[in-house]
């Protein structure tokens, strides 16, 4: 029986934990064929033999989103293996809340690379394979902190706003050749993300944050739009 995704070539990026572990759950259960990367080799290994016990078909490639070898890398076994790209989700990136006037540069470099340019590099690597096919779907994570920054949070919103710019011209470029890019503003998650890093571990598993697998069930569903319909920009929250 056809899923929502049966036969599409997924990469996901920042695949190991949190949003991205669920995505590629999800998309496995919706038949699609995945390239997952991420920094932790061991958890994407788990991963890994887990969704290949399910059937699935997955490639695991560890290394650092921010690098182009890394990029180079997915892209080139993606090609090699399956033939194509239909999917990017440009998922790969790290939490930090912490006062602008305690926050140094080297925090800030560190945190534009792993937010902002694995973005820039997995969409520099993917966009030239979905030209040539005209089609396919690239899909930014950002946050809903990249359209209003809170306090404590000025350098990760800085990297989500730039992420949406991104996602909106690359929108504006792409979009007549058959390729559709957005970007989803996800509300607070009950996953690892930032804790030890202005989130506490506690606070999140008892709060009323969104579970992974439900943006995760939403991003599914955004990528197997028809042909004809994209969703550029979408925010999901909590409800309390």
């Amino acid at each position: 029986m056809e899923t929502l995704l049966t036969g599409q070539v997924a990469v996901v990026t920042g695949a190991s934990s949190g949003l991205g572990r669920a995505v590629a759950k999800v998309f496995a259960k919706q038949g699609a064929k995945l390239v997952l990367t991420a920094r932790r080799e061991e958890r994407l290994l788990e991963l890994h033999e887990e969704l290949t016990q399910l059937g699935a078909e997955v490639i695991p490639i560890a290394g650092d989103g921010a690098r182009e070898a890394t990029a180079h890398a997915v892209v080139q076994s993606a090609f090699d293996v399956f033939g194509s790209i239909d999917i990017l989700i440009n998922n790969a990136g790290a939490g930090f809340y912490k006062s602008f006037l305690e926050t140094s540069a080297e925090e800030f470099d560190d945190l534009v690379n792993s937010n902002l340019r694995s973005s820039f590099v997995f969409s520099r690597h993917v966009l030239p394979l979905m030209v040539k096919q005209g089609s396919g779907v690239v899909l930014f994570v950002s946050s809903v902190a990249g359209l209003a920054g809170p306090a404590e949070e000025a350098v990760y919103a800085a990297t989500k706003f730039a992420q949406t710019g991104l996602a909106q011209s690359l929108d504006a470029e792409f979009r007549d050749r058959g390729i559709k890019v957005g970007v989803i503003h996800p509300g607070g998650m009950k996953t690892e993300f930032a804790v030890g890093h202005g989130r506490e571990a506690a606070s999140v598993a008892n709060s009323n944050m969104m579970e992974p697998e439900e943006v995760a069930d939403l991003i599914a569903f955004t990528c197997a739009l028809p042909r004809n319909i994209r969703i550029p920009q979408m925010t999901v929250r909590h409800m309390g």
